[in-house]
């Protein structure tokens, strides 16, 4: 593989569900688009776990979340859990520049990312106490009335994620163009994360009324199972909201969606107008989806395809043109694929990753593949485990009834097969894959343990409630542009 440039534009929340090149034939996404019609798109992609915090750790490392125990959005990466793809590439002489969100500790940690522009970080180097609670958190009416608050307009990611786009394509005209080494520049914005608030002309692109409804969006169709009962319950979604409101939010969240592509598009741009297109590999991707009413859910948090799945595009030298792969992927075949992009040899230490190289399996044709995703933070009550192969979605539940989805037959997940006498074969191989990767039991204890732990030494369980969080997601950084006090008193760094 010939040594090129890495340029990773991610985003955040993102489900493939709302993205042209991956079926959907009213969101206008013009950019990534056409940035998988010059590369390869991946149609089986996962996130190693549905919520920020954890996931991008992993792909920061390229293990999954339990390896690093990198449970909730209280647990950021620091750099001493394993190294990141950024010590690999630093230590080697290769430029590398972070410009956005990282949701790591903070600034100065050993992280392997020493050029942070603009970065978010979670709040105080703390992050969401909160969601240390779980199944005994209190009725959260907060992401209820999101969803209701959904609109047009202007906040604080809008403007930061302007600040980062202006930023890279400045350090990609006038940085990047000048370094001899091939570099790798990772452009991290906020969109579409909530809140669901999308800038004109963005909101009015897409009318309510020409939006698919979510699958099983009515009540009467919801899935129930002990631990997604639980959820809606926790985030006030038991009371169903009516199609209206429902086809207003999903016009906000289309609307953010092209705010993303727009952002996209002026940072391809911008390499392509450096000259450095043609030696530079580019990787598109998200931290976990969003489930946009999908089963009477919203946000993320399980492992139903609109939170787990993610848009996966690689495009740029050697990657084949125009092709879509079947092969299942994770964010963890992140790792080994930047490093061998920029020319370098992974060290005997890294023999443990859980990926392959993202941009090999480009390269190869489809085949069997088997990939994890686990869930330990807000709103679950017990431990939640995934494994993905060519035909099935297995999920586990510590101590509950499992799920089984044949996800060629029924890609929305409508019937639960677990139950079914007919498929008690392909239950029993998908649950020996989830224990040739971890003892769902020991994970299970080993999380609750260490939340418990936390939970002590910030005063014990009823100070953690009485904390509470009213702004369930990271302020924008003050360098950019500080928040209003009473939001960031209020913020404890949810996703």
């Amino acid at each position: 593989m010939t040594p090129t440039n890495v340029l990773f534009i991610h985003s955040d929340q993102h489900t493939k569900r709302v993205l042209g090149c991956y079926g959907n034939a009213v969101v206008k996404t013009p950019n990534l688009d056409a940035l998988a019609a010059r590369g390869t798109r991946f149609a089986n992609a996962y996130c190693p776990t549905p919520i920020c915090v954890p996931s991008r750790a992993s792909l920061a490392t390229g293990r999954y979340a339990h390896r690093i125990e990198s449970w909730d959005n209280a647990r950021p990466y620091i750099g001493s859990e394993a190294a990141s793809w950024g010590h690999r590439l630093t230590e080697a002489g290769h430029k590398v520049t972070t410009i956005g969100k990282l949701h790591y500790r903070r600034v100065g940690d050993p992280s392997g990312f020493p050029d942070q522009r603009l970065p978010m970080h979670v709040l105080e180097g703390v992050g969401d106490l909160y969601q240390l609670l779980r199944g005994d958190m209190p009725v959260r009416a907060e992401n209820r009335a999101n969803v209701l608050a959904a609109g047009p307009g202007e906040v604080e990611y809008t403007r930061y994620d302007r600040a980062i786009g202006r930023e890279a394509v400045r350090w990609l005209k006038e940085e990047g163009a000048r370094e001899r080494e091939p570099w790798a520049l990772f452009v991290s914005f906020t969109y579409p994360h909530f809140p669901l608030r999308a800038p004109e002309p963005f909101f009015s692109m897409h009318p309510a009324e020409s939006l698919p409804m979510p699958v099983q969006w009515r009540p009467e169709d919801w899935p129930h199972h002990p631990s997604i009962d639980e959820m809606r319950r926790q985030q006030a979604l038991d009371e169903p909201f009516d199609e209206s409101t429902i086809r207003r939010a999903l016009q906000a969240y289309y609307g953010m969606v092209a705010f993303l592509d727009d952002q996209t598009g002026q940072v391809l741009r911008a390499l392509d107008e450096s000259g450095q297109a043609e030696n530079t590999r580019i990787i598109y991707t998200t931290d976990h989806g969003e489930q946009v009413g999908e089963h009477g859910l919203w946000w993320k948090s399980t492992m139903y395809e609109g939170a787990v799945g993610v848009p996966m595009i690689v495009a740029g030298p050697d990657i084949p043109v125009g092709k879509i792969s079947n092969t299942t992927v994770n964010l963890t075949d992140c790792f080994p694929g930047i490093v061998e992009a920029v020319g370098l040899d992974l060290k005997p230490e890294d023999a443990d990753l859980d990926g392959e190289s993202i941009f090999r399996l480009a390269q190869q044709p489809d085949r069997p593949r088997t990939t994890f995703s686990e869930y330990h933070a807000l709103y679950s009550v017990t431990g939640t485990f995934m494994v993905r192969n060519e035909r099935y979605k297995y999920v586990y539940y510590v101590g509950m009834p499992p799920q089984l989805f044949d996800m060629v037959d029924d890609p929305h997940e409508t019937r639960d097969l677990a139950a079914d006498p007919a498929y008690a074969e392909a239950l029993a191989v998908c649950e020996r894959e989830l224990r040739s990767i971890c003892d769902p039991e020991d994970v299970d204890r080993l999380a609750k343990a260490d939340q418990r732990a936390r939970i002590e030494a910030a005063g014990g369980l009823q100070a953690v409630i009485q904390g509470g969080v009213t702004v369930p997601y990271t302020p924008a950084p003050d360098e950019f542009e500080p928040a209003p006090v009473d939001a960031r008193e209020r913020a404890k760094g949810g996703g």
